[in-house]
């Protein structure tokens, strides 16, 4: 009855407000009543929606370079909280805090949909033009607000529900904002509550990187709560002088001195005594008591790295200075610590199983890390490995019939690599034991429930797949409770770190001097860490102690980026035809040519698609 009540009072409210260009008070809320008086007073007609203006791509990617940090902080939040509110029915947006939108997220079934309504990247959102929205009012108030169905400015809008966070910077100017938008018959209030989180989250992250280079504790009465945006943040600097706080912290130790310029002892009982990665606690002077962790410190304060702390295994091995990275791993292992299952997508070489690992860690679980890469195993043995068999199920059965690797997994982890490569009939089994996590053998009768964490990785496009009827919708739909995207190593800020770190490893008597780290920077590594830990390998075999830039050139000799058009058409035709002859030396088949080649099924797919498209005729 209050919804009727309410929808028949914002339609007078908008008849008086189209015809005669009056907001009469009390018949909508104010922050919608205001919005629609400045609207007013700017000169625009309820009647006449203006034309959305677009920047052109050149000026769109300077404009994106100059908020590259929140961009690339956000990016990770945006893709979880997308598959949080349903990818089909919300489109995600960031804007920059002149309303410009940066990017956005929609799902393929609604993209042309949207686009058409302007929601797209380039396009400028402010309320002075395009009327009340939710990114423009949010923009121009510097707070939330949702924007529901007729209390848009204009009507072409009216048909959507918009819910805009403002990210605040660690200097509180406005870094940006996060917007949702759905079909007004969508609109779930849940979601308001969801993006505001997501927007605090990012914040987050900004503080972190805006304060790399100084000690940054994180604090919370619950220890649960400090790798979330409920924790308060401190940087400190060599003196232990308070620097900056973020809201959280201020509103944590309200009724003593303000944080930001205060000596540590001004606000807590004991010396600063925190050690890197791990929990203490803290008094104030007011006598609360909270949960504190070190959660990051100035590269130069971390001692070098020794052999033994690099073991892959150990969480040391994880270099995650890049504030992306860093926000990826973290969401990772929130989602492991609650059991969900996690996707971790990246490039080639981004170092998604490390990632894995670390999620396996953060998660607590006493049992193995068993890793499957899926593109490796014929898939008429899949089943098998995966679930176990009977002894003679099938030609080739070990005697006494196996395990498989989910109950291997059992009480911890199964990793599943190359999850894209997975057959069709195979998806349906996973999607089968996902329902109860029973595992019955090949051949068997008897189940068994296993108790694992499912992580899942790879770097083919799921969503095209989907589209093409490679992989089912249902089965994504489970893996994808929480998503990360790893960045590429090119665009990671930490770069000098990961290449020092793996020389450590390789060759501890060897340094990279300065200008050879400027060198290696230069490339694009299009197979990222991984190629870079091949190159450094390489240079580890030489008796040199420090590795110079010549040394670099010497092995580097063109930047990847410096390839002409023609070049890496004739660098594509050679893998194809190097695919092809392989295909034809194991008779047509693509698992055994993946596997004599050690790559992925799709990449066989992929090469021989441009060999039939150069050959089939206009």
């Amino acid at each position: 009855m209050q919804t009727h009540d309410n929808n028949i009072r914002l339609a007078q409210a908008r008849a008086l407000m189209e015809t005669d260009h009056a907001v009469p008070a009390g018949l909508v809320a104010p922050a919608i009543a205001e919005s629609w008086r400045r609207c007013l007073a700017a000169g625009l007609d309820p009647q006449r929606p203006p034309k959305i203006e677009r920047l052109t791509s050149t000026s769109l990617e300077h404009r994106r370079r100059a908020h590259d940090d929140v961009r690339r902080l956000a990016r990770s939040e945006m893709q979880a909280l997308h598959q949080q509110l349903g990818a089909e029915n919300f489109v995600l947006a960031l804007a920059a805090p002149d309303g410009l939108l940066l990017d956005s997220l929609v799902g393929e079934s609604h993209r042309a949909e949207i686009e058409g309504m302007g929601i797209i990247a380039g396009t400028i959102w402010q309320e002075r033009t395009l009327g009340t929205n939710a990114l423009g009012t949010a923009t121009a108030l510097s707070r939330r607000i949702t924007v529901r169905g007729a209390e848009h400015f204009f009507a072409n809008h009216n048909r959507l529900t918009c819910i805009a966070s403002p990210i605040f910077a660690p200097d509180h100017s406005l870094a940006g904002v996060l917007d949702a938008s759905c079909a007004a018959a969508a609109y779930a209030p849940r979601a308001r509550a969801m993006v505001a989180f997501a927007a605090a989250e990012i914040e987050a992250r900004l503080f972190r990187l805006s304060h790399a280079s100084r000690r940054v504790i994180a604090l919370h009465g619950r220890a649960e709560f400090l790798d979330t945006a409920y924790a308060g943040l401190l940087a400190l600097d060599e003196q232990d002088r308070i620097i900056a706080a973020n809201d959280q912290a201020r509103f944590m130790l309200a009724g003593l001195p303000d944080p930001a310029g205060s000596k540590w002892g001004d606000l807590f009982e004991a010396p600063f005594s925190l050690r890197p990665g791990l929990i203490g606690a803290l008094n104030d002077r007011t006598g609360s008591r909270y949960h504190a962790r070190l959660v990051s410190q100035p590269e130069t304060s971390t001692p070098r790295p020794t052999r033994k702390a690099l073991e892959p295994s150990g969480v040391n091995h994880v270099i995650t200075q890049d504030p992306a990275a860093r926000a990826a791993l973290d969401m990772a292992g929130r989602a492991a610590q609650r059991g969900l299952p996690v996707l971790i997508r990246g490039e080639t070489g981004t170092g998604k199983e490390v990632a894995a690992r670390f999620a396996h860690l953060a998660s607590g679980r006493t049992g193995k890390f068993v890793a499957v890469n899926c593109a490796a195993i014929p898939p008429e043995l899949m089943a098998a490995e995966l679930f176990g068999h009977a002894e003679g199920a099938f030609t080739g059965a070990r005697r006494g019939g196996a395990v498989g690797l989910a109950v291997q997994a059992d009480g911890g982890t199964l990793f599943l690599d190359e999850i894209g490569d997975l057959p069709l009939g195979l998806q349906a089994a996973l999607l089968r034991f996902l329902d109860d996590f029973s595992v019955r053998p090949v051949g068997g009768t008897a189940s068994r429930v296993v108790d694992i964490l499912l992580l899942n990785a790879t770097n083919v496009d799921l969503e095209a797949a989907i589209a093409a009827g490679r992989f089912r919708a249902d089965l994504y739909y489970r893996l994808t409770a929480a998503q990360i995207t790893l960045p590429r190593l090119a665009d990671r800020s930490d770069f000098n770190l990961i290449a020092e770190r793996l020389m450590a490893d390789l060759a501890p008597s060897m340094v990279l001097s300065k200008e050879a780290l400027v060198q290696l920077r230069q490339h694009e590594w299009p197979g990222n860490i991984r190629q870079l830990r091949n190159v450094l390998a390489r240079l580890a075999l030489g008796e040199r102690q420090i590795i110079s830039a010549a040394d670099i050139i010497a092995l580097l000799p063109a930047r990847a980026n410096d390839l002409s058009e023609h070049g890496q058409s004739v660098l594509r035709d050679v893998q194809s035809q190097q695919i092809a002859a392989t295909m034809g030396a194991v008779g047509g088949n693509v698992s055994a040519a993946a596997r004599k080649l050690g790559v992925s099924r799709n990449t066989i797919y992929r090469a021989l698609g441009r060999r039939i498209s150069r050959n089939c005729p206009n």
